[in-house]
């Protein structure tokens, strides 16, 4: 009787089993939620407040669990170097106009560098409005540093100023290959886009075995990548299981206003680039996050643009129907110079941690924010955690102790997570956008070639 009862409730449950596996296959980002729910649970029953394991071997559960999600990123960063050399090369020679592929690449660098401007400016606005440093206790965290003289921070803005032109001949890569070695992605990207335009304005047969081994080479990436997405829901399982075994939940509350106050802005800057996608392409907002999800999600638990580039293009030239010319370009470019996540974070930080310290920043101090987050932004590896340094090098320049990281170190992997997703979406964005504007500027001179021609027939 008790046989027979279990294999009714089996049988009861197998429908529900079927439709659930149904649901899961092939929706990427429902796995990588189920993943990443799943992960963090996992972290709790690991982490000090349950107290079912010790410390030192919650580490050692934590650093097994996560090896999924190192072998993911270890695969991605594997083939990021070459599959955003072929795909740049690739997107510029899809076109054999000189003057397109000077317009496109200039709307691209001003668009990243205006919503990298904009974001960092919301960020200095609102930790300016809400105070996030005035709800830490500074006398408390044993952080006291010598904070430097303005004078000092007028000099060293000096000497930038004056080392600007030995900074700019530092893009250009004296050896191509030791930069994709050292993995310096604005120097392989400007070096790529060197070589791309030379192959268009070759001749079209001398330039095709270039082009035809450079596909090879893509497709060879994309396979790999392919691979490495199976990975993904396993690689967010264990790398959110070990965030959260290390830090716990207690981790965040002394920090809630600060962390409050960045996500606002991170979801104010989406606002933005929400509506620039509605105005600018005719994308509406449910359109794009339905569309983006995979990629957002992937960025939120990976923590790099670079780990979702490969999801990105796919994304831009299926759902958003992007054309291959375009997003091949933008999504590597972006990857490297668009940083509006990580613009905002910095402003944000700079201000919390000038506030804990009780420096005051004056206008030409704020100025000098925007700046240095807007410069630091363009070119930094799309690598996680490498805001913190380069909000060191913007504690620096406004006089404010670096010691001050030390804060923020805690929560910065959850924010890292979070702002590398207005990362990748201002990419997309950005696909959208110029995609539509090179649309128009086809359609104008379609048009005006009409009317010369219809000119040239009633004449």
């Amino acid at each position: 009787m008790t046989a027979g009862g279990d294999r009714l409730r089996r049988r009861s449950l197998l429908p529900f089993a079927y439709s659930l596996q149904s649901l899961v296959h092939g929706r990427l980002w429902l796995q990588v939620l189920v993943g990443m729910v799943a992960g963090v649970c996992t972290g709790l029953l690991l982490g000090p407040t349950t107290g079912l394991l010790s410390k030192e071997t919650s580490a050692v559960v934590g650093n097994w669990l996560a090896f999924p999600g190192h072998l993911f990123l270890a695969l991605i960063q594997m083939i990021v170097i070459p599959l955003v050399f072929s795909s740049i090369i690739r997107g510029l020679c899809s076109s054999d106009d000189i003057d397109q592929l000077r317009r496109l690449g200039v709307r691209a660098t001003l668009f990243f560098v205006l919503t990298t401007a904009v974001s960092v400016t919301i960020g200095v606005a609102l930790a300016l409005f809400v105070r996030p440093g005035d709800y830490v206790d500074a006398s408390n965290l044993g952080l006291a540093g010598a904070i430097d003289a303005p004078g000092d921070v007028a000099e060293g803005g000096g000497a930038g100023i004056l080392d600007l032109p030995d900074h700019v001949l530092t893009l250009l890569p004296s050896n191509p290959l030791s930069s994709m070695v050292e993995s310096n992605m604005l120097q392989v990207v400007i070096f790529a886009s060197i070589f791309g335009v030379a192959l268009v304005v070759m001749q079209r047969d001398k330039a095709r075995p270039v082009l035809d081994l450079l596909a090879s080479l893509q497709e060879v990436c994309l396979t790999i990548v392919k691979w490495a997405m199976w990975l993904a829901p396993f690689a967010v399982f264990g790398l959110m299981a070990r965030l959260t075994a290390d830090t716990g939940p207690q981790a965040l509350l002394g920090m809630l206003v600060y962390v409050a106050t960045v996500l606002v802005g991170l979801c104010l800057m989406l606002g933005i680039l929400l509506a620039v996608a509605r105005i600018y392409a005719g994308v509406s907002p449910k359109t794009f996050l339905h569309a983006a999800k995979d990629v957002m999600l992937l960025a939120f638990s990976t923590s790099s643009s670079a780990a979702v580039m490969p999801l990105s293009i796919r994304t831009a030239e299926g759902p958003l129907r992007v054309r291959k010319n375009i997003s091949q370009f933008v999504i590597p470019l972006g990857a490297t110079i668009n940083m509006n996540g990580t613009a905002l974070y910095q402003g944000v930080a700079a201000i919390f941690i000038a506030q804990v310290f009780g420096v005051e920043i004056g206008a030409a101090g704020l100025v000098l924010i925007v700046l240095t987050s807007v410069g630091a932004s363009i070119g930094s590896p799309a690598t996680p955690g490498v805001g913190i340094v380069i909000l060191s090098t913007i504690l620096v320049s406004i006089g404010v102790p670096a010691s001050g990281i030390a804060l923020i170190m805690g929560v910065d992997r959850l924010l890292d997570m979070s702002r590398t997703v207005l990362n990748v979406s201002g990419d997309l964005v950005a696909c959208l956008v110029l995609d539509r504007m090179d649309q128009d500027d086809r359609s104008d001179i379609e048009n005006k070639d009409e009317q010369t021609q219809t000119g040239g027939d009633a004449t």
